[in-house]
């Protein structure tokens, strides 16, 4: 086992159960989970310059530019300099990949093939909670009550580019974005694709591979 500290990404596009998959893998490896997503939703609340300016995208529709989510990402690696860890929702450009490039070298790329229509059916079922990003699906993780955050009561929402004539174009456009990332870390030998329609069944899989890298915190596999 390799002593330096582990560097790792998950790909995959919405509804592709990257955050799920991104969790176990902290949890059974003891990395840091740093979730894109998460950071942006954090400078939002505490309105930091870049927190004001990704709302400003956000509140449009718009996708959030590469040097808004460079620079939220920089500033949180920059803090983790010591730790393992594994990033969720970045890099998803080639520029985005590239400023990662000037700060490390990634040992482990894990990109999550999943069918077309899957990602369709799960990201139409999917709700969230807006202020904790907590994502609920209406099929196989629904909320204890209908339309309401288990742990605040807070009403959940659909957003608007989860329902059913946005999610074909948000797919195209993430593919779009993402080829020329899955090539450059295919080229470098660190790509690792899993196919599949469940988490579940990939998990194991995803599981193995991590362990070859880093030694598990607990032995305990994820069922």
């Amino acid at each position: 086992m390799a002593s330096k500290l582990l560097r790792a990404v998950v790909l995959g596009p919405p509804g592709s159960g990257k955050g799920t998959v991104c969790q176990r893998i902290a949890e059974s490896f003891g990395l840091q989970h740093l979730s894109s997503g998460h950071f942006l939703r954090e400078n939002i609340r505490a309105k930091s310059e870049v927190g004001v300016l990704a709302k400003q995208y956000l509140e449009r529709g718009l996708l959030v530019p590469d040097h808004v989510i460079t620079s939220v990402m920089m500033m949180e690696l920059e803090k983790k300099q010591s730790q393992h860890w594994l990033l969720d929702g970045f890099p998803r450009t080639l520029v985005q990949a590239e400023a990662l490039d000037r700060i490390c070298e990634l040992d482990l790329v894990i990109n999550l093939n999943i069918p077309f229509e899957t990602l369709k059916d799960r990201l139409s079922a999917r709700w969230i909670h807006p202020a904790s990003g907590r994502v609920y699906n209406m099929e196989f993780n629904p909320p204890q009550v209908h339309g309401i955050d288990d742990i605040t009561g807070e009403p959940l929402i659909q957003r608007e580019d989860d329902k059913p004539d946005a999610v074909a174009a948000r797919l195209r456009k993430y593919k779009d974005a993402a080829k020329p990332v899955i090539e450059l870390y295919k080229s470098r030998g660190v790509l690792h694709a899993f196919s599949g329609t469940e988490t579940n069944k990939i998990w194991p899989y995803v599981y193995t591979l991590v362990s070859s890298k880093i030694r598990p915190v607990n032995s305990k596999e994820a069922d």
